[in-house]
């Protein structure tokens, strides 16, 4: 039996799914230790506990001279979610670019946190260091602010203020067997001499996004700081400590705070149960995505014209991705989203190669190009094509054009440069479906589709439903979120053009090929043989 490669990866893939299923099952459900040296829960003893929460300049070897106290919690319960707001006092080292922690207790009421054995100690710092963002200002207006905003996004990384924390305690007090800890747990946990653990304390780090942060300096006297208590459970514990683990490995391969954060907004800002959803549907869109580039790179290396293929759409995709692109780099976005636009941004331009039959000639090191000729049927399709494009330019135009002189009037940019790009990209976002249908006009014109590539098409279909869900669940501008629905009307149409018009085994399929064609191709090698 022959397999083909999109069955392996289907396999793959639910293989895949299945095992991570099981993963998750075991991170969430612990087997509990009933016999043997089991290691028991201080808080299943004695549930009288309270929180302590102080500021300090320093980050280990501190004293209560030290430590600042913010909010001391008599009545804590740790199955209780609490929300507080504080104004916290920045000390001049802090002002000066330096960095301020915040300690956070665990333990017994009414006990003291340097006296008694059974309390967790757990600290973070409340700062990083960021370099400071460029201003925005507004072109035509502000002219004599432009050369002092440019010179504030440049120089050394300063001190920038975290406005949100949360604190989680364990609230499961589960019995685990002492030689078989989960290691995401044991790095947590701090036990007594009589054999128990106390409470596990955990501070979320995923939710530490840079659009929270606040640039911190000399003049900058009081800061807010919103302090949230939520339990957490066992397997939310093990998982999130294994995505933090995850996040470090990144930073020591070289990528910054910026390039993670988007991940960790999908962390921070899902519910758990919908993130579970996210991923599953993540590694669908993966798969599909990979599969319809396969199909895609397959269906071009093999076509040798542009019957029934508008060139104009080819070179519109291939426009709006390097638009994108350079956008996305003046944005300084991360990496994770920069290399696989730039990597799609290469195929696009050799798509344009391919379907304008463009050769390089070098002579020396100055390179020309020649352009391929076009045969009759090229030449009808080109003709629908530029008819449909005549129509459309005279909506697109005056549209693209009013709407950069309003963002020109009304909105601010960082610089001439950044408005440039802005208006192209909000061109790309608004108008681009508009450059989809000249396509459907040219196979409204050819009665037919056969010549468009199906399989590949399909795949992408089945991402853009997927990316509707993305719309949904991860921040995005609205211009982005938009541009996600827009797909879907044409894709309809695309399948109403593909009901509409019946089979003709005398067109061309994906591979440039008719079912005519390969049939005279088989009884020719059959005589041969």
């Amino acid at each position: 039996m022959k397999f083909s490669l999109t069955y392996i990866l289907f396999a793959v893939v639910f293989a895949y799914i299945a095992h991570s299923t099981w993963v998750l099952y075991q991170l969430f459900n612990p087997k509990p230790c009933t016999v043997g040296q089991c290691l028991k829960a201080y808080a299943a003893r004695n549930h009288k506990l309270e929180m302590q929460v102080y500021t300090s300049k320093k980050q280990t070897q501190i004293s209560e001279t030290d430590l600042t106290l913010v909010w001391k919690n008599d009545n804590f319960d740790i199955h209780k979610t609490e929300e507080r707001n504080f104004n916290i006092s920045i000390p001049n080292k802090t002002r000066r670019n330096g960095t301020l922690y915040v300690h956070v207790f665990v333990l017994p009421k009414n006990a003291d946190p340097f006296a008694t054995e059974y309390v967790t100690h757990r600290y973070t710092a409340l700062t990083t260091y960021m370099l400071p963002q460029a201003q925005f200002i507004n072109l035509l207006q502000d002219r004599d602010n432009n050369k002092s905003s440019k010179s504030n996004t440049q120089g050394r990384p300063v001190t920038h203020w975290r406005q949100k924390l949360t604190i989680s305690v364990m609230e499961d007090t589960i019995a685990f067997d002492r030689f078989s800890i989960p290691a995401e747990i044991f790095r947590y946990m701090t036990i007594t001499r009589a054999g128990e653990y106390l409470p596990i304390v955990y501070i979320d780090e995923l939710s530490l996004r840079t659009k929270d942060l606040l640039e911190v300096n000399s003049s900058t006297t009081t800061l807010p700081l919103t302090l949230t208590y939520t339990p957490i459970s066992v397997g939310k514990l093990r998982m999130w400590a294994n995505v933090l683990e995850s996040f470090k490995m990144l930073r020591g391969l070289g990528f910054t705070e910026k390039d993670t954060d988007e991940i960790k907004g999908i962390f921070s800002d899902t519910n758990f149960y919908f993130l579970i959803l996210t991923f599953t549907v993540a590694v669908f869109h993966l798969l599909f995505d990979f599969l319809a580039f396969k199909n895609e790179i397959s269906y071009w290396k093999e076509r040798k014209d542009m019957v029934g293929l508008s060139s104009r759409a080819v070179i519109w995709r291939c426009v709006s991705t390097i638009v994108i692109f350079m956008y996305l780099m003046d944005e300084n976005t991360s990496l994770l989203v920069l290399i696989p636009a730039g990597i799609g941004t290469l195929i696009e331009v050799w798509k344009v190669k391919k379907a304008f039959k463009i050769k390089v000639v070098w002579s020396g090191i100055i390179p020309s190009f020649e352009f391929g000729e076009k045969d009759a049927r090229e030449k009808e399709t080109e003709a629908f094509d530029s008819q449909a494009m005549k129509y459309l330019l005279y909506v697109l135009y005056p549209l693209c054009i009013l709407g950069a002189g309003y963002s020109l009037l009304y909105v601010q940019h960082r610089s001439w440069y950044s408005w440039v790009l802005q208006s192209l990209v909000n061109g790309v976002y608004a108008f681009g479906f508009l450059f989809m249908l000249p396509q459907l006009f040219v196979n409204y014109k050819l009665k037919s589709v056969a010549h468009l590539p199906w399989r590949a098409f399909m795949y992408k279909a089945f991402n853009t439903f997927i990316d509707d869900i993305f719309a949904f669940i991860i921040t995005m501008p609205t211009a982005h979120r938009l541009a996600c629905f827009r797909d879907d009307l044409v894709f309809l149409v695309y399948l109403y053009q593909r009901w509409l018009y019946p089979v003709d085994k005398t067109r061309v399929n994906e591979f440039g090929m008719s079912y005519e064609e390969e049939k005279k191709d088989k009884e020719e090698s059959k005589k041969t043989k």
